[in-house]
């Protein structure tokens, strides 16, 4: 390197070494988006509803829905304003879809699905429920993500959650012999203090040890329900201390609609997804949580598609308008209540991902030639953030079915081995 008069700096040695101890600490608490699919919802159910075909019938009764009340893609382009050349190739993805894939992510719920019952009848559902799931896992019927929702870790409940959860997974690994299904994950409800995640990552802990589990099997997923797990006691984002109270077993943060709006003294009427005070606690999660490696989630919409074919088009069309919602706020996935709410999830997901496909698929593949052109001629490239949201565009339009990989690379001009190693710096370096 030439010298051009720069200083050596003698007492700078032993600051630079604390920052560099600060950059490293830094950077592993924020790794960025995990390698893995982020499902796209989670569909939950009462314990005592649970059969090991759950996630097939589900399936059938959306497809009986898509074919009762909207038979081709005219009604579909009506309830949800599509011109009708995007009508005409969204249906078929959604039909395919609910054919192939309908059920994502399944949530077996032993809180507000459930109820309040006795110490010996949520035993025999813990033990029965765990069992169906080794059959589902037997015969291939599970949903690819799965998992059970625990009673709050409160004084009045902690004791029942655990037993709950320490009976389902003694059966479950007993029944399979050791195995728990791909991406299985605990939902902790209602948490308001680091303390009750820092006591269930322990519990874990010893699960782990006595059912002999690799050690870290065990994930859990915090439910954001309360307004002190958005500011706590000091007033500070409380989030930061609840993700790490879970030593490194938190995989995703929940947003609970209701349960939130409700604690804050929101009437019922105004209770819903798009409500500002769920944006603000929204807002907060990503700010709280942006870089971590947590996946977010949003809540649900309570009005369902029942009834007759006036009464399931609304319900549709407002559960459509709230996923638009959820995904233009950058939440991926959201809690769906009822089988024919997937007609409308993957219609708000399908549409939000193909209506400005062209564009995007443009815009990256020129970001990748300025990028690389920078990059060659010594430039300094300060806009990488963009190329990976827009490479996460594509990437999250293919998890969830909107895309293909060969549509995707015809689009963006990108490798397969560009697209499949999911990070834009990584193209731009092969590309030196």
């Amino acid at each position: 390197m030439a010298d051009h008069g720069a200083r050596t700096l003698d007492g700078a040695a032993a600051p630079a070494a604390s920052l560099r101890h600060a950059n490293l600490v830094f950077a592993a608490a924020h790794p960025g988006d995990p390698p893995g699919r982020q499902p796209v919802h989670v569909v939950y159910g009462g314990a005592q509803l649970f059969k090991p075909d759950t996630a097939r019938r589900i399936g059938a009764v959306a497809r009986r829905s898509l074919a009762e009340h909207a038979p081709d893609a005219a009604p579909l382009a009506g309830v949800f304003g599509w011109p009708a050349a995007l009508a005409e190739r969204l249906y078929p993805l959604v039909a395919a879809k609910l054919e192939r894939e309908a059920v994502e992510d399944f949530r077996i719920d032993y809180e507000d699905g459930y109820g309040t019952r006795t110490d010996a009848e949520e035993d025999g559902h813990a033990v029965s429920v765990a069992e169906a799931v080794a059959r589902g896992l037997a015969d291939s019927t599970l949903p690819p993500f799965i998992g059970i929702r625990i009673k709050p870790l409160t004084e009045e409940l902690r004791e029942r959650s655990v037993r709950t959860l320490d009976l389902f997974l003694t059966a479950l690994v007993r029944a399979t012999g050791g195995r728990l299904p791909p991406n299985f994950v605990v939902t902790v409800p209602k948490v308001t203090i680091p303390e009750q995640l820092a006591y269930f990552a322990t519990v874990l802990d010893q699960l782990e040890r006595a059912l002999q589990l690799q050690p870290g099997t065990l994930k859990f997923e915090l439910m954001v329900e309360t307004p002190r797990s958005i500011i706590d006691a000091a007033g500070r984002n409380g989030l930061p201390a609840l993700v790490a109270a879970g030593a490194g077993r938190c995989v995703s943060a929940h947003f609970g609609t209701y349960d939130y709006t409700a604690s804050l003294g929101i009437t019922a009427a105004h209770q819903t997804m798009r409500h500002p005070a769920c944006d603000f606690a929204k807002h907060m999660m990503q700010v709280a949580l942006a870089g971590t490696g947590v996946w977010l989630c949003d809540g649900s919409t309570t009005v369902l598609p029942v009834g007759d074919r006036a009464a399931v088009r609304r319900a549709w069309r407002l559960h459509y308008d709230d996923v638009r919602h959820s995904l233009a706020g950058g939440f991926y996935q959201g809690w769906d209540l009822h089988p024919a709410q997937l007609v409308s999830r993957y219609a708000a997901l399908f549409a939000f991902f193909l209506e400005g496909v062209d564009a995007a698929g443009a815009r990256l593949k020129n970001f990748v030639a300025k990028a690389a052109q920078a990059t060659l001629i010594g430039d300094v490239f300060d806009d990488a953030a963009t190329g990976q949201g827009l490479l996460n565009y594509f990437l999250r339009g293919i998890n969830c079915g909107a895309l293909s990989e060969e549509e995707a690379l015809a689009l963006t001009g990108l490798t397969l081995e560009d697209l499949r190693g999911r990070s834009f710096g990584r193209i731009i370096r092969a590309r030196r």
